[in-house]
C-alpha cells in the first residue's frame, strides 16, 4: 500500500484550518503533517515537514497564498500547491496559476471533492474551479502594470497622494499618473472605484 499523501494546511482562521484538517484526516490515504496561520510561514514549514501538497488560503498575514505559492515553487521543494479560498475571483485564479499553483478551489467545495482535488494535484494534474476558469478566460489578463497595482494597493485605504508618494518613494506626479492610468484601465471614475474594481477582479 502506498504511503499517505502528506499535506500542509495554511489558513489564518483556526476554526477553518481545524475543520479542513479533520475532514481530510478522515481519508485513509491523506495525512495532515503541518498547519500554519501565515503565508510567510509556509516555505519554512514545507522545508521542515516535506509535504506533498500544500493547501493555501489566499488572504493571510505575512504573505498571501499566491505569493507563498510562488516562493514554494521557486524553492524547488517538489511540494505542489492547491489554493483553497473563500475568495472565488477569476483574477485570483489566473494569478495563482501564473504563480505555479496546480489547483484552485473554493472553500464550499464538498469534502469528497476536495479530497479528490488533493489526489489529482498530487498526481500532477491541474484542478481548477470550472466556473472561475471560464470567467478568468472571459475576463482576460490583468490590465494593470506591477507599478499600477502597487500604487492602487497603497491608495486603497484612502491615503493621500503625498502619503503614497512618500511610502513608495515616487514623486506625487508619478503617483497621479499611475492612478489615472489605473482608473482608465478599470473603466472607473475615481481611485476608490478603481481599487474596488481591481479587488473584485482579483487584480490586486
Amino acid at each position: 500500500m502506498s504511503p499517505p499523501v502528506r499535506l500542509l494546511l495554511a489558513d489564518d482562521q483556526h476554526l477553518v484550518r481545524g475543520a479542513l484538517a479533520a475532514l481530510l484526516e478522515l481519508e485513509d490515504d491523506l495525512e495532515v503533517v503541518a498547519q500554519v496561520a501565515a503565508g510567510d510561514e509556509v516555505l519554512g514549514a514545507v522545508r521542515e515537514h516535506r509535504p506533498d501538497v500544500a493547501l493555501l488560503d489566499i488572504e493571510m498575514p505575512g504573505l498571501d497564498g499566491i505569493a507563498a505559492t510562488r516562493q514554494v515553487v521557486a524553492a524547488g521543494t517538489g511540494c505542489r500547491c492547491l489554493i483553497v479560498t473563500t475568495f472565488g475571483r477569476p483574477g485570483y485564479l489566473r494569478r495563482a496559476v501564473e504563480a505555479g499553483a496546480f489547483g484552485f478551489v473554493v472553500k464550499d467545495t464538498p469534502a469528497a471533492q476536495l479530497a479528490e482535488a488533493v489526489r489529482r494535484v498530487h498526481a500532477g494534474l491541474r484542478v481548477l474551479d470550472p466556473g472561475l476558469a471560464e470567467e478568468s478566460l472571459a475576463g482576460g489578463p490583468n490590465p494593470l502594470t506591477a507599478r499600477e497595482q502597487e500604487v492602487l494597493r497603497a491608495a486603497a485605504d484612502g491615503s493621500s497622494v503625498k502619503h503614497v508618494s512618500a511610502l513608495l518613494h515616487l514623486s506625487p506626479g508619478t503617483v497621479r499618473n499611475h492612478l489615472s492610468s489605473a482608473i482608465g484601465k478599470t473603466h472607473t471614475s475615481n481611485r476608490a472605484e478603481a481599487c474596488r474594481a481591481a479587488l473584485e477582479n482579483g487584480w490586486l
